[in-house]
């Protein structure tokens, strides 16, 4: 079976897909991996408690059905919707990097379609970098980019309050009826009117701190080319950048004084390459010849089939030797491939197995370590 992204899901399969992304140990990488391996959600569900029995995990207790009713019903009454990656309005950029398999979107999703460029930066910004953000932002905007952003206080809503007028999306830590700061009631207003907000997140989960890594990966993910202005060196904004750059996107930044201490993120990374921006041209134009080629599609997500389970006891033997080969230091996926001789299809289920088990603990570069048994 193949999952095609031109059709809208059945209420059974938009069901199947909250329910099996609600599950805990599985993350957007595990999600459609287990896609891949079985060919619809509603089969990887069947084979989660069997996988993670193997792994050596303790008994999985699946998302009811009936709590996952009841966040399309919350959603549903907030006038948002559920949007699945084989759906034709979720944004082609997270599809093609995987980094998430649904989102929850109040607003104008139809906006998701067109290419983004993000603009962030620090909470406590200048009156003079807020306004450059919103010229930024503006111009962006006119030229033709959908200007995505985290609603924080500062950079990030001056870049909202510039891009109204031509569509901006907000993706927030918590749930996307939930208006953080609160200060921002009348932007979130406004967007939910004249653009978009979206999460990751059930509707009422309220902002916590493990929140935000997962907030900035889809800002990244969703835009073409990622924009600082004013950022600290310990800014979130220079964690966004990082996974702007895992994720194959370019990064600009805007120079300012070494006197100022908000500066000094965005001149460290335009000493590390970055793009210097003095204007929009400066992004619109390099931005301009990526924007037009096709995003090549993830493994998960194009017309294959689903492969034959490898054979038990050629699984048994595998398994041993993969338990044998990882340890707490991490070690790089292909490495396992090659050392071990194990063929990718028996890697990658027998790392699913690990992965609901919570035993695995995956880390930047497709590195992977072992977890001890709980």
């Amino acid at each position: 079976m193949m999952m095609e992204h031109n059709h809208t899901l059945t209420e059974a399969e938009r069901l199947d897909w909250l329910r099996l992304y609600r599950r805990e140990n599985v993350g957007p990488v595990t999600f459609f991996r287990l896609l891949e391996q079985f060919g619809s959600a509603g089969r990887a569900l069947q084979a989660l408690p069997d996988l993670a029995r193997r792994g050596g995990g303790k008994t999985l207790r699946l998302p009811p059905r009936a709590e996952a009713e009841r966040e399309l019903a919350a959603l549903h009454k907030l006038g948002a919707r559920l949007l699945c990656a084989a759906e034709p309005d979720f944004p082609a950029a997270l599809r093609a990097a995987e980094t998430a398999p649904l989102l929850t979107v109040r607003g104008h999703a139809h906006l998701l379609r067109r290419p983004m460029v993000a603009v962030v930066g620090g909470r406590n910004a200048s009156v003079a970098g807020q306004r450059l953000a919103e010229g930024l932002a503006r111009d962006l905007g006119q030229g033709g980019l959908l200007v995505v952003s985290g609603m924080a206080r500062g950079i990030d809503s001056a870049a909202h309050r510039g891009a109204l007028a031509t569509g901006t999306v907000a993706v927030l830590a918590g749930g996307v009826d939930v208006i953080y700061p609160p200060e921002n009631r009348p932007l979130y207003e406004r967007m939910v009117a004249e653009g978009a907000v979206l999460s990751e997140m059930p509707p009422g989960t309220q902002p916590q701190a493990a929140h935000f890594p997962r907030r900035n990966r889809l800002i990244s993910g969703l835009a073409a080319g990622l924009v600082v202005v004013e950022a600290s060196l310990k800014s979130g904004s220079l964690i966004t950048a990082r996974l702007a750059l895992e994720q194959g996107r370019e990064i600009f930044a805007v120079p300012g004084s070494p006197l100022d201490p908000r500066s000094l993120g965005g001149n460290s990374l335009i000493k590390q390459g970055a793009a210097l921006v003095e204007n929009a041209a400066d992004i619109l134009t390099p931005l301009a010849d990526l924007l037009r080629q096709p995003l090549r599609e993830p493994a998960g997500q194009g017309a294959r089939p689903v492969p034959p389970p490898p054979d038990g006891a050629v699984l048994d033997q595998a398994r041993r030797r993969l338990l044998a080969a990882l340890s707490p230091t991490p070690v790089a996926h292909d490495d396992l491939l090659r050392d071990e001789g194990l063929a990718p299809g028996v890697l990658s289920l027998l790392l699913l197995e690990l992965d609901l088990a919570g035993r695995l603990e995956r880390h930047p570069g497709n590195r992977l370590s072992l977890l001890p048994e709980r």
